[in-house]
């Protein structure tokens, strides 16, 4: 009894040399039935029949081959032979074995689907828990920073409290010591008054006209004494005191709530770090870059390096890109600038121009800040009010929300941001270390590692 596999290639043994070659044509074409596809063109091109046959029979299995075969007899019109493979197909044993390799087939592609399904399973067991203790984590520093935040303003609250009950008792002993002094004095006048009176009572009991009028009191009956009819101890106002001090006290506040939030907020953006290194293909011919791709300078004026002029090399501009290239999600990078007098850092389209003259402007794909003349900041030709040189500036990215901020890494100040940027292809990190002036800006631009603990 012949096989099926026997039955195809004596099949195909019948037509003729054109008739095969059409017979194979169809069966590079993506017209196949459902559960079907197209045999790739290379293998076919010089396949004799017998290839032809274990070509089917390795992409359909037997019975599948059996239906692509009748299949494109009927369009090549030998009716005739279509007849003898459907007789072939039609009896039980062939039906037998058919369902049997389909069921077959069937249960190998589905032990692989449900082996997929249970791998990506586990991955997104492993991905919800490492989601989770990322949450938990961040959770704990949260609370943290919130414990750090409040106790700053709690004891900003208790400074301030205590300086105002200072002033107001410092006032309040200033109000005593004014009324114990009046007192005192009221005091004083009342026992030289008393004195008086009781010296002036005696003067009637003096029958001599002549004593009388020489006593001292007969001339002088009032001992010298203060007008007390203005004069008073108003109460002190606090109330001037209270509202400077909660003004005070909000001005500090104000001031301390941004300088924590942007503490935050940098510590926020860092655990998105990734590892950036220089890419040597499209540095200008005059940069240095350290053998670890982290270091970039300019080198002294006129020497230049005998370089490959590749097409994503800037020139003459003095730039370099980072290796990687990012086109989704979130990233974050540092670069040391301490000592530098000009740079220019940010991220760029990967279409950016690289000959010629460059205008690093976010119409043009550039999303970069730079230092000129070792004090003016500027983002887009636009001057940034920076208060300290930054040292250290934090660059971060997100893909989705359009956005590229700037930081100043040690003073945890925020220094630009670019908003509703036109993301619409990779983004690669961009550096500048700006030109060597004789013996300036020799500094190197360093990628540094970001210390970023949760």
């Amino acid at each position: 009894m012949t096989t099926l596999k026997e039955d195809l290639w004596k099949t195909l043994e019948d037509l003729t040399d054109a008739q095969f070659k059409q017979f194979k044509w169809f069966l590079k074409e993506n017209d196949m039935p459902e559960g079907f596809s197209a045999i790739p063109v290379a293998p076919l091109e010089s396949a004799d029949r017998q290839d032809t046959v274990d070509l089917m029979v390795q992409k359909y299995n037997c019975l599948g081959a059996l239906e692509i075969t009748i299949r494109v007899l009927k369009k090549i019109s030998r009716n005739d032979l279509v007849q003898h493979l459907s007789n072939l197909k039609n009896t039980d044993s062939v039906l037998l074995k058919y369902k049997y390799e389909r069921e077959k087939s069937m249960l190998g592609k589905m032990e692989t689907e449900i082996k997929l399904m249970i791998q990506e399973r586990q991955m997104k067991i492993l991905e919800v828990k490492h989601s989770a203790e990322l949450s938990k984590k961040s959770a704990h520093k949260q609370i943290a920073d919130s414990l750090r935040v409040f106790t700053v303003l709690q004891q900003a609250v208790e400074r301030s409290l205590a300086n105002l009950i200072d002033t107001i008792e410092e006032k309040q002993k200033k109000t005593q010591k004014l009324a114990e002094g009046f007192i005192q004095e009221l005091e004083q006048e009342i026992s030289e008054l008393t004195k008086r009176r009781t010296e002036m009572e005696k003067l009637p009991s003096t029958k001599d006209h002549l004593d009388f009028f020489q006593s001292p009191l007969s001339l002088n009956a009032f001992p010298p004494t203060k007008n007390w009819t203005k004069v008073g101890v108003p109460p002190p106002s606090y109330k001037e005191n209270v509202t400077s001090t909660v003004d005070q006290l909000q001005e500090n506040f104000s001031k301390e709530m941004k300088k924590l939030l942007a503490e935050a907020e940098l510590i926020r953006v860092q655990q998105f770090a990734v590892d950036v290194t220089l890419d040597s293909d499209t540095a200008n011919p005059y940069l240095i870059l350290s053998d670890d791709g982290k270091q970039v300078y300019c080198g002294d004026t006129g020497v230049h390096q005998n370089l490959p002029d590749k097409p994503e090399r800037f020139n003459p501009a003095i730039n370099v890109l980072g290796k990687q290239g990012f086109s989704s999600g979130r990233f974050y990078f540092e670069v040391q600038v301490k000592g530098k007098t000009a740079w220019d850092l940010g991220v760029v389209k990967q279409s950016v121009i690289r000959k010629g003259s460059i205008s690093a402007k976010p119409d043009h794909g550039y999303w970069t800040i730079c230092l000129r003349n070792g004090d003016k900041y500027k983002a887009s030709a636009v001057s940034l009010n920076v208060t300290y040189q930054p040292k250290k500036v934090g660059v971060f990215v997100d893909y989705e929300n359009c956005l590229v901020s700037f930081y100043d890494v040690d003073a945890a100040e925020h220094i630009h941001l670019f908003t509703d940027c036109s993301f619409n292809e990779k983004l690669f990190p961009f550096f500048s270390p700006g030109v060597h002036h004789g013996g300036t800006n020799s500094t190197p631009l360093i990628i540094s590692p970001v210390n970023y603990t949760v």
